[in-house]
């Protein structure tokens, strides 16, 4: 078929569609927990509650049949100055139970103890399986147009305009766990679209680590912490983790991703989104193609280094979920495209050789390119995590007239346990009733009863056909929007459990992979294999991962048997020659550099370190940078001017880039008693300071100094000149050269890396 015309962006509707929020006032520093500040004085005279704040929003106010109410947002929020029992009762006391007497027994007839008490014991629902730690947050889609000659999904018409609600998560860990560890990350949109939901529920790899969904419950309890002992957290290093791929050799594509860089992304502002499977697309004729789905940010594919990955676990686990809520709260709104790559339907189902089927292969952009068709933007923060992200239910099956699904046997079992998932976890089948889950188009189902049952359904006759009740629901045709499945033909074949014998080639495309990353990106996946399989303990798992690295590369299987002080294997499947695909490598490339962080190092006793300080922060800002002032204490350092953050809550993991204004000398905290961190004295420039520096040396980020600052430079062994320390006279030539570096992410070039 022909391909599809890149279109311009719709920048009217999307510029439109911001417009909502574009009013927002933005504080200096985002993530202030409340709308107003405290007073210091408790509060005593009653008062109604403090509004949201500005960056939040929450579902739109739809009824339980997806009718709007023309309501505001804070219909479902508390009303009311006074403490209230959940029937609306006004409370005198909530701090002593009803007893008889001062000292005597709790009497049974406390119906508020009862009441507060049952709540909480129930206020927790089961955490999901998989994907259970997760950040949602509110946006738009905005579509281009240039996809109705391929799909008559009305979303992607020019122009339109779709509320949407995202949420990325972690796959292994449990709510609890970090956020930088190294795994895949779900990458979920629900679009509220006119003709009904529609979820793209992905991930950030475009491949999975099976081909048929019944070995899921397999990958999963092999990743999960092991049964014993519930350790290890969120990791896949492991043995019972590396016992299973290293048998199962069809996860060894997804093992090679996950083992990149982009098992640890830098946040998902900088992650790329994939639809996984192939589905198929219908046009207004009802002509078909087959297509995958994918997610470009704005901002380029970033990621961690591990060293760094780690640090932050322990810093802060919730980076990722904060760089998020920051980000949008500051009005750095995250952008990403959604492109599709285009394939005839065929009766193979297949493309250039490739089984569009497996969801283990990729299709190489090189040959099929991904052809953006809709801007998407996130811009509202929610109001409630538990409301909206924890109680969001994503379905693959939750489809709109034009996107139907293909025989991919990974995504048959998907369309049954995402249904059947949310039984369990949101306490009965009408999950899609809850706020954040309500469809904005409308709703007639016949479904009735159940439990949390909000609509109030009239009519005697909800079953077909019906008399009583006029014929109503009717059902309708496809020129009314119904949703027809394909008549895609189904051949004529013996039950078996078997796969087709495309799917059996497990080595050549993590081949294509690896080799298509650049030296340095080698040198990490080297890196993880050797730091993942050097967790394990039993060696024959160690040794069958390495037959399984000969038969993907050579030289990848001996470095890290090298590092394992293990001998090399011989391959056991003929090692062929790939044609690689330029594209899977994140560096080479300039990006926006939009809501990076910027700690400004300054001697709060040195006034000359606080000249061009407000013209400096103002300068980030506009940017679309956020600075953070870094002083040996806190508070304000001169009028308009405060520290945000202070020798002792800083870390390097947090910034981007490091600014130096001055070299400050050793505060008085600077004491291992006090302060870990600090070490041994230094002689000139507090110890902090040097370990801030050293490390972001070493994490390959940009670093600037100016003015006394040099010393800073010099006592961390960073030698001002080499790549990525820029040095001058005054703060903005100096954050002029950063900011232009930051747009490469990192200075991998201070770190030249010779792997062939």
């Amino acid at each position: 078929m022909d391909p599809i015309k890149p279109a311009k962006v719709v920048k009217e509707a999307l510029d439109k569609a911001v417009e909502k929020v574009a009013d927002l006032v933005t504080p200096p520093v985002p993530g202030v927990p409340g709308s107003e500040p405290p007073r210091l004085d408790p509060p005593t005279e009653p008062r109604g509650p403090l509004p949201r704040k500005p960056d939040q929003a929450s579902p739109q106010t739809r009824s339980a049949t997806g009718a709007e109410t023309g309501a505001g947002h804070e219909v479902r929020e508390q009303r009311g100055e006074f403490l209230t029992t959940s029937a609306g009762l006004r409370l005198h006391d909530t701090d002593h139970s009803l007893k008889a007497g001062e000292r005597g027994p709790t009497l049974l007839q406390d119906h508020h103890l009862r009441e507060k008490i049952t709540h909480f014991d129930h206020e927790r629902i089961p955490e999901r399986v998989v994907h259970a730690r997760g950040a949602g947050v509110h946006g738009v889609f905005v579509g281009y147009g240039n996809a109705e000659q391929v799909c008559r999904a009305a979303f992607l018409k020019q122009g339109e305009t779709t509320p949407v609600f995202v949420r990325f998560s972690t796959v292994v860990g449990s709510r609890g766990s970090a956020d930088t560890v190294r795994d895949t990350r779900g990458f979920a949109t629900k679009f509220y679209t006119s003709e009904g939901n529609f979820d793209l529920v992905g991930n950030n790899i475009p491949v999975f680590f099976i081909q048929d969904g019944i070995k899921f419950p397999d990958i999963i309890h092999a990743a999960k912490p092991h049964p014993d002992r519930e350790i290890p957290q969120a990791q896949s290093a492991h043995d019972t983790f590396w016992d299973f791929v290293s048998q199962h050799t069809e996860a060894t594509h997804h093992v090679l991703w996950h083992m990149s860089d982009r098992g640890v992304p830098r946040s998902y502002r900088t992650m790329e989104g994939f639809g996984v499977h192939t589905f198929r697309l219908v046009n207004a004729e009802g002509k078909t193609s087959l297509a995958k789905f994918h997610w470009k940010p704005k901002l380029g594919v970033h990621s961690l280094l591990w060293e760094e990955a780690q640090l932050i676990a322990g810093v802060d686990p919730d980076f990722h979920r904060r760089d998020l809520f920051d980000a949008i709260e500051s009005g750095a709104f995250p952008q990403w495209e959604l492109g599709i790559q285009v394939f005839p339907d065929t009766p193979e189902q297949t493309f250039e050789g490739i089984d569009l089927l497996d969801p283990t292969k990729i299709v190489p952009e090189e040959l099929a390119p991904v052809q953006p068709i809709g801007m998407l933007t996130l811009n509202r923060n929610t109001t409630n995590y538990f409301a909206e992200t924890e109680q969001v239910a994503f379905h693959v099956g939750h489809l709109v007239p034009g996107i139907d699904v293909t025989d991919d046997p990974l995504l048959h079992a998907r369309l049954f346990s995402y249904i059947d998932t949310q039984l369990s976890r949101l306490g009965g089948p009408n999950f899609n009733q809850i706020p954040v889950n309500r469809p904005h188009a409308p709703v007639n189902d016949m479904l009735r009863d159940g439990f949390h049952q909000h609509a109030v359904h009239s009519g005697v006759a909800p079953y077909k056909p019906n008399s009583l009740d006029g014929g109503c629901p009717f059902t309708a045709g496809a020129d009314m929007s119904a949703y027809v499945e394909v008549a895609a033909p189904v051949a004529a074949a013996v039950k078996q459990r078997k796969s087709p014998a495309s799917f059996a080639d497990h080595f050549s495309q993590p081949r294509m992979f690896y080799r298509s990353l650049s030296p340095l990106e080698r040198e990490h996946v080297v890196r993880a294999f050797t730091f993942e399989l050097g967790k394990c303990y039993e060696q024959a798992i160690k040794e069958r991962q390495l037959r399984v690295l000969a038969n993907v590369d050579a030289e990848l299987c001996a470095r890290v048997a090298e590092g394992l002080g293990l001998p090399a294997p011989e391959p056991t499947v003929p090692v062929e020659e790939v044609t690689t695909s330029p594209a899977l490598s994140q560096v080479g490339r300039v990006w926006p550099p939009d809501g990076r962080m910027i700690g400004i190092v300054v001697d709060a006793d040195d006034p000359d370190s606080l000249d061009g300080l407000h013209t400096l922060r103002q300068t980030i800002t506009a940017a679309n940078m956020v600075p953070l002032v870094i002083a040996a204490r806190g508070g304000a350092l001169e009028e308009g001017l405060v520290a945000q953050r202070t020798f002792l809550t800083a870390r390097s993991v947090e910034f981007d880039a490091i600014l130096l204004a001055a070299a400050p000398p050793p505060a008085p905290d600077a004491l291992p008693s006090r302060d870990a961190k600090a070490g041994a004295p230094a002689a000139t420039v507090d110890p902090r300071v040097v370990l801030m520096v050293q490390e972001a040396y070493r994490h390959a980020k940009v670093i600037g100094a100016w003015g006394s600052a040099r010393t800073a430079l010099v006592e961390a062994g960073c030698t001002p000149g080499e790549p990525g320390v820029v040095v001058g006279e005054n703060p903005a030539d100096v954050f002029a050269r950063v900011s232009e570096l930051l747009a490469a992410h990192r200075v991998w070039e201070r770190f030249p890396v010779s792997v062939g």
